[in-house]
């Protein structure tokens, strides 16, 4: 059989101390018009995603993003602006500032409304994207809060029975605090989100289920194949496509910003509409009530019987603190070419 010199070839990986990532970022993060401060948290950001394996939205996304800077569409000196405010609901304009600073100022202001009232709300209009949804579930999990956040998108998924892209694939997280840890389950509402199709079709490899369509319209676990189709499956089939509906519609509305419809009007993914939920749990009751009731929920999760090809059952966000643990010990795993391409902005 001949070779195939079109074939991906497996990237060379090296493994980078989580400080030195981190510098790296702020120093590209100032040269490109980021104040000191909004470079350490932003840096810390784009870190901690990939320290924790998500790689698609750190260290991979990266250059994607001092692009989005260099072009006028991410604005690194704007600041969130309160637009409206009703009891624990707040909404904010993101006057198009970097996503993951707009985002954690709304989940900070979220727990800061819920230490008085419970529960605390906040939505944001005009943004951009907030890279990984988990970071914000973490920060709010490990500070004793229960937090429901989602983000609406670009079309980029079709709905149920169709082929055109009409719906954003809506990223959703759920966490609750969980120890020392959390229990977070940040999902796209497709089945696998652009960002791990493209670093699959990056190393080479084939997703471990369907995750969309070719473009004959057959389910496949080709991510360049699903990547030129553009067609991918919404998780649950005409579930995920309904969950996606709700939540851009419910995310415009109560932010006053816009819907999948406008933003992709645009020719790049920005004025993206964003909630945040935080609640208190310690209004509730004893909070030893309340983590014995987490921790039964775990226990009895972890006596499942595993399956043949399963070797342990984990709860949501369980791989990604032994990872972090790994790679603070290791190094963080990262494409040579990504870090040499970082180095270089």
């Amino acid at each position: 059989m001949g070779t195939n010199d079109s074939a991906p070839r497996a990237p060379e990986i090296v493994r980078i101390p989580f400080d030195e990532l981190d510098r790296e970022f702020r120093r590209v993060l100032v040269k490109n018009g980021f104040d000191p401060g909004k470079a350490e948290i932003c840096a810390g950001i784009f870190a901690e995603n990939t320290l924790v394996g998500v790689n698609s939205h750190g260290i991979n996304r990266f250059a994607r993003f001092i692009q989005y800077v260099k072009d006028g569409l991410v604005k690194p000196e704007a600041e969130p602006l309160m637009k409206n405010k009703a009891g624990a609901i707040e909404q904010w304009d993101g006057c198009l500032g970097p996503g993951p600073l707009n985002a954690l100022h709304c989940t900070r202001r979220g727990m800061a409304i819920a230490r008085e009232s419970g529960i605390g709300c906040v939505t944001l209009s005009n943004s951009n994207h907030w890279m990984r949804g988990g970071y914000f579930g973490w920060e709010a999990a490990k500070a004793g809060f229960v937090f429901i956040g989602w983000t609406n998108t670009i079309a980029n998924m079709p709905a149920w029975g169709a082929v055109d892209r009409r719906l954003g694939n809506n990223p959703f997280v759920l966490a609750v605090p969980f120890e020392k840890e959390a229990v977070v389950l940040d999902i796209a509402m497709s089945q696998f989100s652009y960002g791990v199709i493209e670093s699959h079709e990056l190393r080479g490899k084939q997703l471990p289920f369907p995750g969309g369509y070719d473009q004959s319209g057959r389910l496949t676990t080709d991510p360049s194949q699903i990547l030129q189709s553009g067609r991918l499956l919404p998780i649950g089939y005409w579930k995920g496509s309904g969950l996606a509906i709700l939540l851009d519609i419910i995310a415009a509305v109560l932010s006053g910003g816009e819907s999948t419809h406008n933003i992709s009007k645009r020719h790049a993914e920005t004025a993206i509409s964003q909630v945040f939920i935080l609640f208190d749990p310690s209004k509730f009751g004893e909070g030893s009530s309340i983590a014995s009731a987490i921790k039964t929920i775990i226990e009895d999760l972890h006596e499942s019987s595993a399956a043949a090809d399963t070797k342990e059952v984990l709860y949501p966000g369980e791989r990604l603190t032994r990872t972090r643990l790994d790679n603070l010990a290791s190094g963080i795993p990262v494409d040579r070419s990504i870090w040499e391409e970082v180095k270089s902005l």
